[in-house]
């Protein structure tokens, strides 16, 4: 029974990582269809949004997701980050691999879903369904812009730094011995770290900083018609830079935080005397 009862547990965790990458992505991959193919479609071009935007529907799509999912599964949404958690925070090994496996099949469902609903857009924007509108699934170096010459590993650096700032601060958010958002705000506060890195960090590779928002569109993407879905606009391989530099960065921000805040921090023992007033007798 209690075997039963564990395996359960996982199970239910693994069900709410899915459904929370599956709200976080309807609301990213939704934004970029919007603002990339309907935009292109109206009079004048550009009239469904701009990159605020869509950095601001990115922030609110974590926050919802961690949401939906925080009480069972912790609400990782993101295999950089279950990995950092193993790796700093105890988080179990043998749960790396699963929860990873999860994030990826929400992102993917819910990508096709978006690839659906907006058919009609996407083929009108974007007959040939190129590198025009494949940035609406997965991220491209420069976000497919020419003119900015960005390749491969200039991405790769954009998402290790990108993928760092995003872990230490929710590592230093969700630390209970600093001082964490009150009131259950935490999910708040996270998708406000998203929305700024989408702001500060959004031109070299688009801010994919989590290899299953990534890859799981990409895939979506690639049996529904991207047939350079897995390719930059240079023609390089490209998928693999959104999944290597972020769990890289990720263990990088932990190390971050950990080694330069979290070791200084006071334990959970009480406090030495002079720092609160003693207990009365």
């Amino acid at each position: 029974m209690a075997e039963r009862l564990k395996r359960r547990g996982l199970v239910g965790e693994l069900s709410a990582e899915f459904a929370g990458t599956m709200i976080l992505i309807l609301f990213g991959c939704g934004v970029v269809a919007q603002v990339v193919a309907g935009g292109a479609l109206t009079t004048p071009p550009g009239g469904l949004g701009n990159h605020d935007s869509i950095a601001w529907a990115w922030g609110i799509g974590v926050t919802l997701g961690v949401y939906v999912a925080a009480r069972l599964s912790g609400a990782h949404l993101n295999p950089a980050v279950t990995l950092a958690l193993a790796a700093f925070k105890g988080f179990p090994w043998k749960k790396v691999a699963p929860y990873a496996v999860a994030q990826t099949a929400g992102a993917f469902v819910a990508a096709l879903i978006v690839r659906w609903n907006y058919t009609e857009a996407l083929a009108k924007a974007d007959p040939g369904h190129t590198i025009k509108t494949q940035g609406v699934f997965s991220t491209l170096p420069a976000n497919g812009n020419p003119n900015l010459p960005v390749h491969d590993w200039g991405a790769f650096r954009d998402q290790i730094i990108g993928t760092a700032i995003l872990v230490l601060l929710i590592f230093a958010v969700t630390d209970l011995l600093n001082t964490p958002p009150g009131a259950n705000l935490a999910p708040f506060i996270v998708g406000l770290i998203v929305v700024g890195i989408g702001m500060a960090w959004g031109t070299n590779a688009g801010y994919a900083i989590n290899p299953a928002r990534d890859f799981g569109p990409r895939l979506a993407s690639f049996i529904t018609g991207y047939g350079t879905a897995w390719r930059d606009q240079y023609g390089d391989l490209y998928f693999w830079v959104p999944i290597v530099a972020p769990l890289i960065g990720g263990l990088i921000g932990a190390a971050i935080y950990k080694f330069f805040v979290g070791w200084f921090l006071p334990t959970a023992e009480p406090e030495p005397p002079g720092r609160v007033p003693a207990p009365e007798e």
